[in-house]
């Protein structure tokens, strides 16, 4: 019976994209990630995409990969002791991180908040919307959520907006400065919908014939008005 074949010969089947081994398109990626490629732990395949469809609701869309294997990578901001210090959090797609409650408490911040698009960018050294967890400053926190840490797949940012990378999730787990934060990706919460306004009810005179309409069924009595009228108020 042959051997099966490394894990990281298996081409990941991802939507409808075309994956390559990382390492043979690095034009396809932001510099840091580039040059981090070397230090993980295990593989991590390319994909090129549309970069007006690198947002995730839109990616998913319209490659078919599905929601639940990307996970969103946000950059914060956190406040304390009068210093500004940057932090990473990679949370699923289907889940928004708790950066002004969970985040803010492990960090010992006084104020949390997601970093402003100029500085994310200036800091990384990555495009607004491609930004990943390889390849950030060694200085930035990572921190990550348990439920990206154990998936086989995991769907994030290239530093640019012009592709994906799909990386196992133990291999995300094991970047330099990464914590494996419980309860770091909390529900999204939709805004509750108005409820229905059930229609009035009509009162008894309420009909659909308006002043001047002539019923359809004429009583007796509307009939011999009608054709007893003078001639002078003249015709329907």
């Amino acid at each position: 019976m042959p051997d099966s074949p490394p894990p990281s010969s298996i081409v990941p089947h991802l939507g409808s994209l075309t994956w390559t081994p990382a390492a043979a398109r690095p034009e396809l990626l932001a510099a840091p990630v580039a040059a981090a490629l070397g230090d993980l732990t295990g593989p991590a395949w390319v994909a090129e995409i549309d970069d007006q469809l690198a947002d995730t609701a839109a990616f998913t869309e319209a490659y078919g990969v599905p929601l639940e294997v990307s996970a969103n990578c946000v950059v914060v901001a956190a406040r304390r002791a009068g210093q500004t210090m940057l932090a990473a959090c990679l949370v699923p797609a289907t889940r928004r991180a708790d950066v002004n409650g969970l985040v803010r408490r492990h960090l010992g911040a006084r104020k949390a908040s997601f970093a402003p698009q100029d500085v994310a960018v200036a800091e990384s050294g990555m495009a607004y919307g491609g930004i990943t967890p390889i390849g950030l400053p060694p200085s930035w926190p990572v921190l990550v959520d348990p439920a990206v840490a154990a998936a086989d797949l995991v769907v994030v940012g290239s530093g640019t907006r012009g592709s994906k990378l799909a990386v196992p999730g133990q291999v995300l787990a094991a970047l330099p400065a990464v914590e494996v934060l419980e309860g770091l990706g909390q529900p999204v919460v939709e805004p509750p919908r108005p409820a229905a306004v059930a229609p009035a009810e009509r009162a008894p005179d309420d009909r659909d014939v308006g002043w001047g309409e002539r019923p359809d069924d004429l009583s007796a009595g509307d009939r011999r008005y009608l054709e007893d009228r003078p001639p002078h108020w003249g015709s329907d």
